[in-house]
């Protein structure tokens, strides 16, 4: 079945590279981006000529999750053209280095701004559409890091992908009875493939920075090369896409609520299995077991507010 889908971030790394494989899949994928005239022009015309050269229907939409103005015009068009969302995929991300007391508060508020608020913004103005469908799937792009090892001088960026993660095990239980479903995928470090090493932001108190290389000299050099040398030669990002285009194409109540890509094995899957295993007993001790899945939604129970 072809879908129409949504992904956030898609101008380079996962996003990219899973837009490219679920527009081969058969889909028609809207890869959002911000300043796609400007900055991404080239992200964006790579993205139609490979629309064009490979016969796929990809387009890109510009998307800027930081802006609700600009989330709602891009959502409100994929509404136009084609009257559904059935995938939405919250990929945008940004990623700092760097030890965590030499980032200003603001600094860590535009990192959450970029990796958290920016989900809440796409979903308010994407969900009231799913709802009222009463099936669709959503697909949240979370870090291995969240659970599992986690080297020093990258905090500020795993504590935005921890709640992330966190916010999108809340929304799976109260999109279950709406009928849609949820699924969290859990890249682990991807050296290769991905700009979020090379793109990275730094601290902008340089002092307090100089103060820790005193101590921690060359730290963030050490952590890069023993995280590719922990991951396999052939650990290559395209299996993270991959298998967001395998669990798109999975039937209805079929799709994994949880999957690991971690081919450094840090620890994250061992650990989420029984956070998961907890929650799941949780929901069920207090009589909640029907939210571990998403069920087809009855719309005619209850009028769904759509933004205006």
């Amino acid at each position: 079945m072809s879908n129409i889908v949504v992904i956030t971030g898609a101008s380079s790394g996962f996003g990219a590279l899973t837009a490219r494989a679920l527009a081969d899949a058969g889909h028609t994928v809207y890869a959002g981006m911000r300043q796609t005239a400007t900055r991404n022009a080239p992200q964006a015309q790579a993205a139609t000529d490979y629309a064009q050269g490979h016969g796929v229907d990809l387009r890109t939409l510009e998307l800027d999750v930081t802006s609700q103005e600009s989330v709602d015009a891009a959502i409100d068009r994929v509404i136009a053209e084609h009257g559904r969302i059935d995938v939405l995929i919250h990929n945008a991300g940004h990623m700092v280095t760097g030890p965590a007391e030499a980032f200003t508060p603001a600094q860590l508020a535009e990192l959450y701004d970029v990796n958290v608020l920016s989900t809440q913004r796409v979903n308010r103005a994407a969900l009231p559409h799913l709802r009222a469908a009463g099936n669709g799937l959503v697909i949240w792009v979370s870090s291995s890091s969240v659970k599992g090892g986690t080297p020093p001088y990258l905090g500020p960026y795993f504590a935005a992908k921890a709640a992330m993660d966190s916010l999108a095990v809340s929304y799976a239980a109260e999109l279950a009875r709406w009928g849609v479903e949820t699924s969290i995928v859990v890249p682990g470090s991807f050296t290769s493939g991905t700009n979020h090493f090379a793109h990275s932001g730094h601290p902008a108190d340089g002092a307090v920075e100089a103060a820790y290389e005193t101590r921690y000299p060359g730290l963030m050099e050490q952590v890069a090369e023993k995280l590719a040398a922990l991951a396999p030669q052939d650990a290559d990002a395209s299996l993270v896409s991959e298998e967001i285009a395998r669990i798109v194409a999975l039937p209805a109540g079929q799709r994994p609520y949880r999957v690991h890509i971690d081919p450094a094995d840090d620890g994250s899957e061992e650990v989420s299995n029984v956070a998961d295993r907890i929650r799941r007993e949780f929901l069920t001790r207090v009589g909640l077991p029907d939210l571990l899945t998403a069920h087809p939604a009855n719309t005619a129970k209850a009028p769904i507010a759509l933004r205006g």
